[in-house]
């Protein structure tokens, strides 16, 4: 039995070939512990009644957009509403809270991209977090279709395809396992064909080599490490239950799937976390 201690980070996530498994690590503080040889044996991971900004490190009663206290969650450009919906960026108009936050973030080259997670769905992503983005998703299929010069770009592009195709992710049904592997590249050349006017509409405003197609790329296949997946999803809260015991049946986007409740690993960054396996 060993036992591990730290502020909770999101899982650090590999795929280190094509059609592998995607590899899991724990983030505790300093310390990464791989999760893939825990999977069938019964893990408690408790609670220690500290949470702690993820971006000043102060105590916080209470976490924030996502792992932050109150004062970073209103003043950190990373909180703010444009990170939720890209087309609303703000930057060009000077009004950027973090300017060279926003240049190394925003201002840098990302991608559209169909994926399949609990059905097909548009999403976008840095060029350097593929598939990180896809594999946090629970994406069993992904697939780039544009790149593009800037957030902001790939946000526009976004809510043109999202009129004909889900943005989000069902993640209930992505943890029961029930997608199944479709043709993202036909589905692309259909989107392409019934979005044509308003992607040239956007290539002649910003120019055609800040919005380019992807026409070559083939579709990316993930699979993850789960021995069963549950029949109903029940989700587990260290705010509600602070000591949270079961044996590991998988892991697949950021959730922990036990047999006692999944348990959403992302949403509790900052965390003081003892975990024993």
């Amino acid at each position: 039995m060993a036992e591990f201690q730290g502020l909770l980070s999101k899982m650090a996530v590999a795929l280190p070939d094509e059609g592998d498994v995607a590899q899991y690590q724990m983030v505790l503080g300093k310390q990464t512990v791989a999760m893939q040889p825990f999977i069938g044996q019964t893990i408690q991971l408790s609670f220690e009644s500290e949470i702690h900004c993820q971006a000043c490190n102060r105590l916080t009663k209470k976490s924030y957009s996502g792992g932050f206290c109150f004062p970073c969650s209103q003043n950190l450009a990373q909180c703010d509403l444009c990170m939720m919906k890209p087309e609303t960026c703000h930057f060009a108009a000077g009004t950027c809270r973090e300017p060279e936050w926003g240049e190394s973030v925003c201002m840098q080259d990302h991608i559209v991209y169909l994926a399949n997670s609990s059905g097909i769905k548009v999403g976008i992503t840095r060029f350097n977090q593929m598939p990180t983005r896809w594999i946090d998703q629970g994406a069993i299929q992904a697939l780039p279709i544009f790149r593009v010069q800037s957030r902001y770009q790939s946000g526009l592009v976004e809510v043109v395809f999202k009129n004909h195709v889900s943005d989000r992710t069902d993640w209930r049904k992505m943890l029961k396992g029930l997608a199944e592997p479709v043709d993202l590249i036909a589905t692309r050349d259909q989107l392409m064909t019934e979005c044509k006017d308003e992607i040239e509409a956007l290539q002649q405003r910003f120019g055609e080599q800040a919005i380019k197609p992807l026409v070559d790329e083939t579709t990316l296949a993930i699979d993850y490490p789960v021995q069963t997946y549950p029949e109903k999803v029940k989700s587990l809260n260290f705010d509600k239950t602070p000591e949270i015991t079961g044996v590991l049946q998988g892991i697949k986007g950021q959730y922990l799937i036990l047999d006692t409740g999944v348990l959403n690993i992302r949403k509790f960054s900052g965390y003081q976390i003892t975990m024993v396996v």
